[in-house]
C-alpha cells in the first residue's frame, strides 16, 4: 500500500502507543491473577518482572529488524527476507495461530467475570454471546467500535487505578490483610523455579501484541525511531505497572487458595475492597474493554484471511469475497467467529498457552533473524555490534527456550498439530517446493469498494 492510495505517515509517538495499548487490553492483568497465583505460590510480581526482562531482549530484537526493514514489520517477512520463503510462510503459519484464535481470549475473559457474578447462568452462554456481539459489530459497525479504543484504554487506565487505591486503602485499614510493603510477593520460602517458570508461560501472553504495530511503520512519522521507541515504551509500560498492580494483590491476597474459583479472582476482589456498586463498575468496563479488544482482534483476521483469499494462498471464493455493498469480508468475520467459540472448550491457561506458542515461534525466528542479518551477513562485529547483534538475541532466545519448556502440555501438542498442518500445506501449494511459497501479507489492506472492484484485484 502506497501513500497515493490513502497512507499518510501522520502517526506520533503518543498515537503509536495508544494503539498498541489498545491492542495489549491493559486489564488483561486481572484475568489471570488467580491462576497465576497459584501456579507461582503467591510470586506473581517477581514473575511479572522476570517476564519483562525476557521480552526485552525479543523486543530489541525486533527493534533491530524494524530499522532494517521499516516497511515490512512483521516477524514472517523478516525470516523470509533473511533465511527462506518457505521458512518464512511457517512462521507465518505460526503467527496465524496467534491471531485466528486471539478472540477466543477475550470471550473467555467475559465468561469468567460473569461466570462469577451470575453463577446460574450457563457459562458457554458467556462465550457464545460476546462472540456474537463481536462479528455482529465487525458486520455493520466496527468503524464506530474502533474509534472507541482510545477512550476504552483511558477507562482500563482509570479502573486500575482505582482498584489499587481501593486496595491500598484496604491494607492500610485491616491487618488482617497483611502489610503495604512486603517482600512476600518477591520472595518467600515456598518460592520454586517451577513455579517461576510455569507463571512466566501464563503471564507471557499479557506481552503477546507489541509485535503488531510494526505494522503501521508506513502511517507514522519517522518510523525508524518512533515504533522501536513505542515498543520498547509498551513492553516497560505493561512490565512495571503489571507488577505494582499484582504486588498489591498479591499483599492483600498472598494465598489463591481462599478464592472460590481463582481464575474469577479479580471479580471476587472486586465487591471486597469496594462493595457492590464498585463491583458493577468494574464488571461493565472490563466487558466492554474486552469487546473493544475481541473487536479488533477480529478485525485483523478478517483482514488477513481476505489478503490471504485474495492472494490465493487459500480458496479466495470464501476467503478473498466481500460483501458488494458494505465491503465487509462477511466469510472471514463467521469464520473466525465458530473458530472462536471453540473456546467453550478450553480454559484460559490452555487457550493462553496455545496462542503463546505462536507468538514464540515468531519470536525466537526474529532473535534469529538479527544474528544471521546483521552479526553473519552485514558482519556487525565490533565488541558493542556483538552484544547488540549475537548475545542479546542469543539471550532472548534462551528466555524463550525455559517458556517452552514450561507451556502447557495440551497446549504446545494443539501448537505442533497445527504445524505440521501448515507444513502439509505448504508442502502442497508449493508442489513439493518445486516453486516459491506464497508471501503472507500481514499488513492491513484495502476492502475493494465492490465485488467487481475485489475480483480485478485477485486477478491483477
Amino acid at each position: 500500500m502506497t501513500e497515493q492510495q490513502g497512507l499518510k505517515r501522520r502517526l506520533k509517538f503518543i498515537h503509536v502507543f495508544i494503539l498498541g495499548l489498545a491492542l495489549l487490553t491493559p486489564t488483561t492483568v486481572f484475568d489471570t491473577f488467580g491462576i497465576a497465583s497459584l501456579a507461582t505460590g503467591g510470586h506473581v510480581p517477581l514473575v511479572y518482572m522476570f517476564a519483562m526482562v525476557a521480552i526485552l531482549f525479543t523486543v530489541f530484537s525486533y527493534v533491530h529488524m524494524v530499522k532494517a526493514f521499516p516497511s515490512a514489520g512483521s516477524a514472517y517477512t523478516y525470516v523470509q527476507r533473511t533465511f527462506h520463503p518457505n521458512l518464512g510462510f511457517m512462521v507465518g503459519w505460526s503467527a496465524l495461530c496467534d491471531y485466528l484464535f486471539l478472540p477466543m481470549l477475550y470471550a473467555l475473559a467475559i465468561k469468567i467475570y460473569m461466570a462469577a457474578y451470575f453463577p446460574g447462568v450457563p457459562a458457554w452462554l458467556w462465550v457464545i454471546i460476546p462472540i456474537v456481539v463481536i462479528s455482529v459489530a465487525n458486520l455493520f459497525n466496527v468503524k464506530v467500535a474502533v474509534s472507541l479504543s482510545t477512550v476504552f484504554v483511558f477507562a482500563q487506565i482509570l479502573i486500575t487505578v482505582i482498584f489499587v487505591a481501593l486496595l491500598i486503602k484496604g491494607l492500610a485499614s485491616s491487618s488482617e490483610m497483611g502489610s503495604i510493603f512486603s517482600l512476600q510477593p518477591l520472595f518467600s520460602a515456598n518460592l520454586t523455579l517451577t513455579g517461576v517458570l510455569a507463571g512466566v508461560t501464563i503471564l507471557a501472553y499479557s506481552y503477546i501484541g507489541f509485535d503488531a504495530i510494526s505494522t503501521l511503520a508506513e502511517e507514522t512519522i519517522n518510523p525508524t525511531k518512533t515504533v522501536p521507541k513505542v515498543m520498547i515504551a509498551l513492553a516497560l509500560y505493561i512490565g512495571i505497572t503489571y507488577t505494582a498492580v499484582t504486588y498489591f494483590m498479591q499483599v492483600g491476597y498472598p494465598d489463591a487458595s481462599v478464592f472460590i474459583d481463582p481464575e474469577s479472582a479479580a471479580a471476587e476482589i472486586a465487591p471486597q475492597i469496594g462493595g457492590m456498586l464498585f463491583a458493577s463498575v468494574f464488571l461493565v468496563v472490563i466487558i466492554l474493554c474486552n469487546i473493544s479488544g475481541g473487536i479488533s482482534a477480529q478485525l485483523s483476521i478478517s483482514r488477513l484471511l481476505y489478503a490471504m483469499g485474495r492472494d490465493n494462498v487459500i480458496p479466495r471464493r470464501v476467503f478473498g469475497y466481500v460483501t458488494p455493498r458494505s465491503r465487509v469480508p462477511i466469510y472471514n468475520i463467521i469464520i473466525s467467529g465458530l473458530v472462536a467459540m471453540t473456546a467453550v472448550f478450553f480454559d484460559l491457561v490452555t487457550a493462553a498457552s496455545f496462542i503463546s506458542f505462536g507468538a514464540f515461534t515468531a519470536f525466537t525466528f526474529v532473535n534469529l533473524s538479527v544474528i544471521v542479518f546483521y552479526y553473519v551477513r552485514n558482519k556487525k562485529r565490533s565488541l558493542k555490534e556483538t552484544f547488540m547483534y549475537l548475545v542479546s538475541p542469543l539471550i532472548g532466545i534462551g528466555f524463550l527456550m525455559i517458556m517452552w519448556f514450561s507451556m502447557d502440555l495440551r497446549a504446545l501438542i494443539l501448537g505442533i498439530c497445527w504445524n505440521a498442518a501448515g507444513f502439509i500445506f505448504l508442502l502442497y501449494i508449493t508442489k513439493m517446493f518445486k516453486i516459491p511459497a506464497p508471501m503472507f501479507n500481514f499488513d492491513e489492506e484495502e476492502i475493494p469498494a465492490n465485488e467487481n472492484e475485489g475480483e480485478e484485484v485477485l486477478q491483477a
